[in-house]
């Protein structure tokens, strides 16, 4: 009964998630033209405000496991190239083929998962994943003009976050808490980025600022609750959910920027939510 409690559990997180995360990314398309890591650093920094706000209201103390260290350190060095390799991908690719090349990630997470975390696979779970896969395949529509390095950047940004996430299911594990554990990431990019940032700063209006500040409170939001997801619930039965991203991304365009689904986007979304509801029967019995 614990078990089962705590996998519902982390399908509301990720799916809190995904919304949080879509978002962002709306956010972000209406703050305009600023440079990539400038987005970046301003994405992190919000999340450190806000996950030091958490820990000061909560009274929590600033503490980490020594035993942790290691873990922590290698989910803010991969989230944070997951980061950079998805804005470069979106700055030199089109936006439906960095955004499904992204969505590699709950791949390499349950890949990374089974291979250190010693987490089975079940067929059926294979099968909802690569299937959710089609789904958003059928959304984005990627074209095939791509060059390869921007790809290659792409595919790495998809590992890096898959690496990511995986530490986050260690770090939940070890009993570390969700909000040192965004604290430690957001500082660790955002000192990894501001020295570009002095360097390469464009002046923003109020409204840009606004945006911004919006988009990394989304981020925020969507950060603390896949490190919940994460913590709660094995990759291998939550990544599925994380699809519905698209399904939001959908929606939020459809109301801010009248962008209208085709035939086959509606098909993915079908499929997507098909695969989910299947994925949740089975996975409650």
């Amino acid at each position: 009964m614990y078990i089962m409690k705590s996998k519902n559990k982390a399908i509301l997180y990720i799916l809190c998630s995904a919304f949080c995360f879509a978002l962002m990314n709306t956010f972000v398309k209406l703050s305009g033209d600023i440079p990539s890591i400038q987005k970046s650093f301003f994405r992190n920094f919000v999340a450190l405000l806000f996950a030091l706000f958490i820990i000061i209201r909560d009274k929590k103390d600033f503490k980490i496991q020594k035993r942790n260290l290691p873990f922590l350190f290698i989910r803010s060095f991969m989230g944070t190239i997951g980061i950079l390799c998805n804005f470069y991908a979106v700055d030199h690719l089109l936006l439906s083929d960095a955004s499904m090349l992204n969505k590699l990630s709950p791949f390499f997470a349950i890949l990374f998962s089974y291979l250190f975390l010693k987490e089975k696979l079940k067929l059926y779970q294979v099968f909802g994943i690569l299937a959710a896969f089609i789904g958003a395949l059928l959304i984005v529509k990627p074209g095939f003009s791509i060059s390869a390095f921007p790809a290659f950047i792409g595919v790495f940004g998809g590992l890096s976050a898959g690496a990511a996430y995986t530490a986050v299911r260690y770090l939940g594990q070890r009993g570390e808490q969700g909000a040192m554990i965004v604290l430690f990431f957001s500082g660790f990019s955002c000192i990894v980025t501001l020295p570009v940032l002095l360097f390469d700063y464009t002046p923003m209006s109020i409204y840009q600022v606004l945006m911004l500040l919006l988009a990394g409170l989304s981020a925020a939001g969507g950060q603390f609750s896949i490190t919940a997801a994460y913590s709660n619930a094995p990759a291998r039965e939550i990544s599925v959910y994380d699809y519905t991203q698209v399904i939001f991304s959908a929606i939020l365009g459809f109301i801010l920027f009248s962008q209208i689904p085709d035939f086959i986007s509606v098909v993915g979304y079908i499929i997507i939510c098909g695969v989910s509801v299947i994925m949740y029967k089975l996975n409650m019995k």
